[in-house]
């Protein structure tokens, strides 16, 4: 049998008892100088790191993407060639619920990719939805504050979150989607994905286009109703976990076809919708899909906190032929999101393994917390700041992209004005069957037990802009609840 290796301290001392701590006599105080057990205690004190303000519960695993479509006229990215292979870790999360949250919750779930490509990292952290509630950032942290407890009951409150939406009509196609059997997948597998936002691509000629992401499961759709879900939790409540991680362990690994959306820049002053309007897609009449590829998810991770947990996801980080939009969600969770990594996992949570670049790092970023980058390996004690004469780190003029041909003054807009929250959610409506629309009133009904009946019939005024069937059918199933209570 191979030699077992030495325990040590985390300074590399060894271990001599990993049983006993020092006590003045068998019967007396423990010593102070005990540093071993300190060390041991102060860890475990500090195991738990701040969970994510949003999208707390979640699970992951790693994987590739590999690119067999040719989009080389609309992007010099890289990764995005034909034949070119990234390896990747993904993310899946609800967004409501905290760490211990029961994974088969009704709720929108995040997807979130990091691509380890040859020119950095690339994120596209989007849900499982290609809309979302809001289409202004300044409203994001009152809805998300509706989605998490009460500050006195310390409980959800189904209230706060009806009356919120019902103040808010943008919400309309989201709500739908959540409320419709699309609310509950049952696995990760078993649901699409979307980039959400609209980025931009650019070419080696300077031309830009609009584009939206998205992920196909490959695996089919397969949903919970209320009911079944509630039953589910009862005996588990790590179902998604055990479904990803048990596939992925038995050698049946998921896909995803990548597919994108392409708009030409000036198309973007043409459409009737706000392109760059999260709450509203891309009609696939008018932008079809385009098959570029997949994601393939092959490897659970090693250690679940060490890879999952420390997985820090930003829209800031894009390579060179990708890029941002005006989308307005998007411009603030660039910068919201790394922020929230540097609160949460330190100042430079980019040096973590599971966040650190395959490629080459840079940069004259210095001290703080966490920094084991170390600095520049030039052998010059001189390179820590830029221009210098000293042979340190320079721009690269290549990855400059297109400027935006985007004109406006700047002002706070009203978003509501001229536009149009229903539409959209009219086509939805109409898509579903007759048993699709049952289970959406239902589901509707059933969260809305308990809320002011003036929230009640202000959110059922939103759905009659919708369609009279969807307003009609909502109160009759709150009458048939309420009736049965």
């Amino acid at each position: 049998m191979a030699k077992r290796p030495t325990m040590t301290t985390s300074a590399g001392a060894p271990i001599p008892d990993n049983q006993n701590s020092l006590s003045a006599g068998e019967r007396g105080p423990l010593l102070m100088q005990d540093y071993q057990l300190i060390e041991k205690l102060s860890h475990q004190n500090r195991e738990r790191i701040p969970e994510r303000a949003v999208h707390a519960k979640g699970w992951g695993a790693l994987g590739k993407l590999v690119i067999t479509g040719d989009i080389s006229k609309y992007t010099i990215a890289k990764c995005l060639q034909p034949g070119a292979e990234t390896p990747m870790i993904s993310r899946f999360s609800t967004v409501a619920g905290e760490a211990g949250a029961a994974d088969a919750e009704r709720d929108v779930r995040g997807f979130s990719l990091k691509f380890y490509t040859q020119e950095g990292n690339w994120d596209l952290v989007g849900n499982n939805t290609p809309v979302f509630f809001v289409r202004d950032p300044v409203k994001f942290p009152d809805f998300i504050h509706t989605q998490k407890r009460h500050p006195k009951t310390n409980m959800r409150s189904p209230t706060a979150m009806w009356d919120f939406w019902s103040l808010s009509p943008e919400s309309l196609h989201q709500v739908t989607i959540l409320m419709s059997d699309r609310g509950c997948p049952q696995t990760p597998m078993q649901m699409n994905g979307y980039g959400s936002h609209t980025y931009s691509l650019w070419n080696d000629k300077g031309e830009r286009f609009w584009v939206k992401f998205h992920f196909k499961t490959e695996q089919g759709h397969a949903y919970y109703t209320n009911a079944e879900a509630a039953n589910l939790i009862g005996k588990t409540r790590e179902s998604y976990q055990e479904a990803l991680f048990g596939s992925i362990e038995q050698g049946k690994f998921p896909k995803w076809k990548m597919q994108i959306q392409i708009m030409p820049e000036a198309e973007a002053e043409k459409t009737s919708y706000n392109p760059f309007d999260i709450t509203k897609v891309w009609p696939h009449a008018e932008y079809p899909c385009i098959d570029i590829g997949y994601f393939e998810l092959n490897k659970n991770a090693e250690n679940y906190f060490a890879e999952i947990e420390n997985a820090a996801y930003s829209p800031s980080n894009v390579v060179p032929g990708i890029s941002y939009s005006p989308d307005k969600m998007l411009q603030a969770r660039i910068f919201s999101y790394a922020d929230a990594h540097r609160h949460r996992l330190g100042t430079h949570y980019e040096n973590i393994p599971v966040n650190r670049p395959k490629s080459p790092v840079n940069h004259y970023h210095r001290d703080g917390q966490m920094n084991t980058y170390g600095g520049i390996k030039t052998g010059n004690p001189d390179v820590y700041y830029e221009p210098n004469s000293f042979d340190g780190p320079v721009e690269e003029p290549r990855a400059k992209e297109p400027p935006l041909k985007i004109s406006g003054d700047a002002a706070r807009y009203n978003h509501r004005e001229g536009n149009d929250d229903f539409v959209q959610v009219t086509a939805l409506f109409n898509l579903f069957d007759a048993g699709e629309k049952q289970r959406l009133a239902s589901n509707i009904a059933e969260a809305m037990a308990g809320i002011p009946v003036e929230i009640e019939e202000r959110q059922c005024k939103l759905f009659d802009q919708v369609h009279a069937d969807y307003g009609s059918s909502v109160r009759a199933a709150i009458a048939k609840l309420k009736a049965s209570s």
